[in-house]
């Protein structure tokens, strides 16, 4: 059945539906049963290798052309091929967690944890440890780690507690915000070698720990034995600043300067992960970069859906929120940054502003 047949179809089925906006507890069941009966949620086995196999090789390919190109700047180039490379790994990573590629638990989970681990050298507990907690509670004060407490200060409170030079520069913060993601990646491998070494519990630890710390020290070693000290360490500040403002870049615009949630708000899951998520327009090089995470909305209603098949499945969503009164939020590729850069810097307007907020509205408060 082809894409666009299949959302005629599934479309006429929401149009069928129409649940009562008064039963909120059954909105989101009546929408999955529909997604269910569409089939979207099969896996797409040929789509899932296909990309494997194709990355994969191109992370070989860009290792020999560093081998190739030896003692020359080009190697800048194959740092930043080499970051992006990492990147659709690290998206393929997210992939297997969520358990979009195989039937099989264990089979995402070992996927995840090698692509992970011993390929993008971050550690997959930790990694999924933190982004379950924020799809439980996107953008939920004191549950979501995403918007805790750190260099950039994301809800009210956390900027109401900055003091000195320190409150001045959050003030400000979206100016810089772009810039700290180039710090990102290093950051991201900070935390794993943190987490696995740490004394909590960490599943499958006698796993993650060699080949984790393996795979960054054959790297470095990599790069001291093939390229002179001073074109090493360029390559490595290239590589994980292209890294992190690919990984940053694809995850920040889908929730920051969406709704803050209080604490102890009680909010139904659809509505939940609906309001506090943003969408992001674009063609094929948008769903590349972004790895299929621009269509955030669909993402967190159902983690579990293949990639490809969320463009399918938007339409239906689209037009299901439509129908509750539910605002569904979808901006273009560089408004989105705009919009980012414009909460930050005033985190205490927009996160309370109840005319721009998606959720007050939603709720009719």
């Amino acid at each position: 059945m082809s894409a666009s047949s299949e959302r005629s179809r599934t479309t006429g089925v929401v149009a069928r539906a129409r649940p009562s906006a008064n039963r909120t507890t059954r909105d989101y069941s009546v929408l999955a049963k529909i997604v269910r009966e569409s089939g979207l949620l099969r896996r797409r086995y040929a789509y899932y290798w296909t990309r494997l196999v194709l990355t994969v090789a191109a992370l070989g390919a860009v290792w020999a052309g560093v081998v190739l190109v030896g003692d020359s700047w080009w190697q800048l180039a194959l740092a930043a091929a080499l970051a992006l490379v990492l990147s659709q790994l690290a998206f393929l990573g997210h992939d297997s967690s969520h358990r979009q590629i195989f039937r099989s638990r264990a089979w995402n989970d070992w996927t995840a944890r090698i692509l992970a681990n011993a390929l993008v050298g971050l550690s997959h507990v930790w990694w999924t440890t933190k982004h379950d907690a924020h799809h439980a509670a996107p953008n939920q004060e004191g549950h979501d780690p995403d918007i805790s407490p750190g260099v950039v200060a994301f809800t009210p409170a956390a900027l109401a507690s900055r003091r000195g030079w320190r409150a001045w520069l959050a003030h400000r913060q979206g100016w810089y915000f772009f810039p700290l993601l180039t710090l990102e990646g290093l950051h991201l491998h900070v935390a794993s070698v943190r987490k696995v070494l740490g004394r909590g519990p960490v599943p499958h630890r006698g796993v993650e720990v060699p080949v984790l710390l393996a795979r960054l020290a054959l790297y470095l070693v990599a790069l001291g034995v093939l390229l002179p000290p001073a074109l090493a360490l360029a390559f490595l500040a290239v590589q994980l600043a292209v890294f992190g403002v690919l990984l940053g870049g694809a995850f920040a615009p889908n929730h920051k300067g969406m709704p803050i949630v209080p604490a102890t708000a009680d909010i139904d899951f659809l509505r939940r992960q609906v309001l506090m998520s943003r969408n992001i327009r674009g063609g094929a090089v948008v769903d590349f970069l972004m790895g299929g995470l621009n269509r955030q909305v669909e993402h967190h209603l159902f983690p579990s859906m293949p990639r490809p098949n969320l463009r399918t499945v938007q339409p239906l969503v689209r037009e299901y929120c439509s129908q509750l009164g539910v605002t569904y939020t979808e901006v273009g590729f560089f408004a989105s940054y705009r919009i980012v850069i414009g909460y930050l810097n005033d985190v205490p307007g927009r996160a309370r502003d109840p005319f721009s907020c998606p959720l007050a509205a939603g709720l009719g408060r």
